[in-house]
């Protein structure tokens, strides 16, 4: 039985599209360049330059097969497959593609959320009648993308954006996945919890440690109940009952404002030197103003990610309202002076972001 929830308000079962272009980067740069083709292919900062600082932006299935994926510290990416063509980001490129991208799916669906580059929502619910008609509306996305760009990408259907984004994972690379009401289930029981939007390693160790299972699945986590979850993890926790039981009333939103805006510092050599860890983050604080000083805020975060790349946030929150680079100097210092007088780790990278209103 389809849950409300997974209805529009005129009662019709919602139609979710999700799309994601297979390694974009990187396949982006594999069209450009055919000649790297068949080859483990990385994109980010030089590893032989700035002694590896960076990481890794994106890659191929070649390079994937080396264990390298996006995130990895670019020195450790090199490590692991020295022999690998290591290629710079070229975000102008790949802003315009995106762009082409998402103007051949509105051909198809007024009613798009764009939430990275190569990656987006559409709900086809006033579009199709129903799940047979959506995947043929896919089949006409790929099709056409494969055309013009001559790029690859993979769609997940269901009913709802939870759903959506799983049966796309499944259907990687290159393929279409359509996962209906009854099929949900069967689909995501024996997944683990980390399959759950929201759900990262530390949320995944309480739920670990509560139900004395070192890998839970998403059957295991419908054992709490509701009270349990928001007893242990606040709002989210209502978010968690939810999606354990495969529903996601959140909507495809149209047009997105930046909820938060943020600049992040990698430094050359790991360090503990509070005068230059300083210096960098006021820099930041500076940037973010200049973005933002005619907005209003109702928060900042302090990220501080340590020499063995674990990585911490620190927040604070207030009163929805504009304010002076002082203000905000002050507010991101308070939290940064706690990292540094907190840990004897070096750090490698700082950053600064402000909350929206």
């Amino acid at each position: 039985m389809i849950s409300s929830k997974e209805k529009n308000k005129k009662g019709r079962q919602r139609i979710i599209l999700h799309i994601d272009m297979d390694y974009f980067f990187a396949q982006i740069e594999e069209r450009e360049n055919p000649h790297f083709k068949g080859k483990p292919l990385i994109v980010g900062a030089d590893p032989r330059e700035g002694r590896g600082r960076g990481v890794v932006s994106a890659c191929n299935y070649e390079a994937r097969k080396y264990g390298i994926k996006s995130g990895m510290a670019i020195s450790r990416s090199y490590k692991l497959c020295p022999h690998g063509v290591f290629l710079p980001v070229n975000m102008q490129l790949y802003k315009k593609v995106s762009e082409s991208i998402f103007s051949i799916v509105r051909e198809f669906s007024s009613e798009i959320e764009s939430v990275a580059l190569d990656e987006a929502y559409a709900d086809l619910t006033r579009r199709v009648k129903n799940f047979k008609e959506a995947k043929q509306l896919a089949e006409k996305i790929k099709r056409k993308i494969r055309e013009k760009e001559r790029l690859t990408c993979s769609v997940g259907i269901s009913v709802n954006k939870m759903m959506a984004k799983i049966a796309c994972e499944l259907a990687k690379p290159d393929g279409i996945r359509v996962i209906t009401s009854s099929q949900i289930f069967p689909v995501i029981d024996d997944m683990g919890v980390e399959a759950v939007p929201g759900i990262g390693p530390k949320t995944k160790e309480v739920l670990a440690e509560k139900l004395k299972k070192k890998n839970p699945r998403i059957k295991d986590g419908k054992l709490f109940s509701k009270k349990k979850l928001v007893e242990l993890f606040g709002k989210r926790g209502e978010e968690f009952y939810e999606k354990f039981r495969g529903r996601d009333k959140s909507p495809v939103v149209t047009e997105r404002k930046a909820k938060s805006v943020g600049k992040e510092y990698t430094f050359q050599e790991d360090t503990k030197k509070a005068e230059t860890i300083i210096k960098v983050f006021k820099k930041l604080v500076s940037e973010v103003y200049k973005e933002t000083k005619k907005r209003k805020i109702k928060g900042v975060t302090v990220i501080c990610r340590y020499e063995d790349f674990e990585t911490h946030t620190k927040q604070t929150t207030f009163e929805p309202q504009t304010y002076s680079k002082d203000f905000l100097l002050k507010k991101g210092m308070n939290l940064l002076l706690k990292f540094l007088a907190g840990s004897n780790k070096k750090i490698r990278l700082v950053g600064f972001r402000v909350m929206i209103k």
